[in-house]
């Protein structure tokens, strides 16, 4: 049964209309999970010496006193990033296959997933030094890694039971921030009373049935929750909710552009795709802490600021703003059909990243904690990313063309993005171009002269803002058609 799901699952993949990008898109993927499957490697070997060798303690007991902020962290990067079990089940319920079988090779997919692998590839290593280096009982070990295997596939189920349940993780994420807050200020430490759990994983022979009997709970919850709602009416049916209207009439400001930014940010609010796109572009206002703290010696170089800084007030852009026209590919044939002007829409667009850049860069005010010098950067990173980022972001969408489904409950980046060599060669103004100019300046004269460079950069976007336009109008209207007819395919 199982080697037939999988066939259809080639066979789909093998016969979409979207075989091209998706390829592409897989083999890229790929290469980043190389990457990280090699940073993980090597902190895990990393994070052994530099706790026993410089800092002198013992390696095992550190990293269970952290756990328990990677295993909440872990939790919500999963609800963020993380597919739900999806599998397209209309032409399965009238073949006779039992939902019980469906439904357990839909959770098969999930415990092969990468966000469950990657974790071996630090605590593997780690607990290799522990019995070579630090002469640990390999038994010893053994049973704290299966304690942590437990959590891990733990997440993974608990991640499904609480899909759609925003609330909840926002909610858990704010405890978090606040007890990591009060952690770091020594007000409060958590982990003086999660660290003997996690120790006792190692210590104590029996402890690690815990994780594994919650394990077995929530996969045994959601394979239920699944299970009653795999019928063909699962997704038509919906709450009765009560019905608010708002006008947003403070857009009225932006002329006919308000109409699009209206449903912009009603989308945003109301749906969850867009939101937790949303939720990931916050966690780049926390990108700058790698750079500006030193927590990380490869980016202690002058020019990896700049490039901080992008990030920092450019996570709106970098996340939500990549998948433009996309969002709006369920009606994009109708809107294409009626009396509207690109420029209206695009417009629409830009100052809709423009805002989010400026409110991003007002709540990166933070970083005056280290030195005006870090803030500076992410005014500058702000400045290129109104004035060129927020154009090249739109360049770049008229040659994505994968439609994103909004009654799905996959993840905001679950669905396969186009990728092609137009819109890798896109991303070297948004990232490579700052560093460099900011390096020219650096090195040429001094750190003042880099910042007023790529700053300079992003006034010129804004002004030659309507040459631009007019450049990324044209390219839109020549991809209109096959824009519209990849949003009609099925994947």
């Amino acid at each position: 049964m199982f080697k037939h799901f999988v066939s259809l699952q080639w066979k789909s993949f093998w016969r979409a209309a979207s075989l091209s990008s998706g390829l592409w898109m897989k083999i890229f993927m790929g290469f980043w999970a190389l990457y990280f499957i090699g940073m993980m490697a090597f902190g895990g070997v990393g994070a052994f010496f530099l706790i026993k060798k410089e800092l002198c303690l013992d390696p095992l007991e550190v990293i269970n006193r952290f756990l328990i902020y990677w295993w909440v962290a872990d939790l919500i990067f999963r609800y963020a990033l993380q597919k739900m079990p999806v599998i397209n089940i209309k032409p399965l319920l009238i073949l006779p296959f039992r939902k019980n079988k469906i439904v357990s090779f839909a959770f098969g997919k999930t415990i092969l997933s990468f966000f469950n692998i990657i974790h071996g590839f630090f605590f593997v290593p780690f607990s290799v030094l522990l019995v070579a280096e630090g002469n640990a009982p390999v038994l010893n070990v053994l049973l704290w890694h299966i304690g942590l295997i437990a959590l891990v596939y733990a997440n993974n189920f608990l991640n499904i039971l609480l899909n759609n349940k925003d609330n909840l993780i926002y909610a858990v994420a704010g405890i978090m921030i606040v007890l990591g807050g009060l952690h770091y200020f020594e007000y409060f430490d958590i982990t003086r009373y999660t660290a003997p759990f996690f120790q006792g994983l190692y210590d104590t022979k029996f402890l690690f049935i815990i994780p594994v009997i919650a394990a077995v709970l929530f996969y045994v919850m959601a394979f239920r929750t699944f299970v009653k709602d795999l019928y063909l009416d699962a997704g038509l049916a919906t709450k009765s909710k009560t019905v608010k209207t708002e006008n947003l009439e403070w857009l009225d400001r932006f002329g006919k552009t308000a109409t699009f930014l209206k449903n912009d940010i009603k989308l945003i609010k109301r749906n969850k795709r867009a939101r937790s796109t949303v939720i990931v572009s916050a966690l780049f206002l926390f990108y700058g802490l790698l750079f500006f703290t030193g927590a990380v010696e490869a980016y202690d170089g002058p020019v990896w600021k700049i490039f901080a800084g992008i990030f920092v007030s450019g996570g709106f852009l970098m996340s939500f703003g990549q998948f433009v026209p996309s969002w709006d590919s369920s009606y994009y044939p109708l809107m294409m059909s009626q009396n509207i002007k690109y420029r209206e829409y695009l417009s629409s667009k830009w100052w809709l990243m423009v805002m989010a850049t400026f409110i991003s860069t007002i709540l990166a005010s933070g970083y005056l904690y280290f030195g005006w010098e870090a803030y500076l950067a992410v005014i500058v990173g702000a400045v290129y990313n109104m004035g060129m980022n927020a154009h090249v972001v739109l360049w770049a969408g008229a040659y994505v063309k994968t439609p994103i489904d909004l009654t799905s409950n996959k993840k905001a980046f679950g669905d396969k993005q186009s990728f092609n060599v137009k819109t890798l060669m896109l991303t070297l103004p948004k990232l490579a171009l700052p560093m460099i100019l900011y390096a020219i300046g650096h090195y040429a004269y001094s750190p003042y002269a880099g910042y007023l460079l790529v700053a300079l950069a992003g006034i010129a976007g804004f002004a030659f803002r309507n040459m631009v336009f007019d450049k990324i109008e044209r390219i839109y209207r020549t991809e209109k058609y096959a824009t519209i007819w990849a949003y009609k395919q099925k994947k």
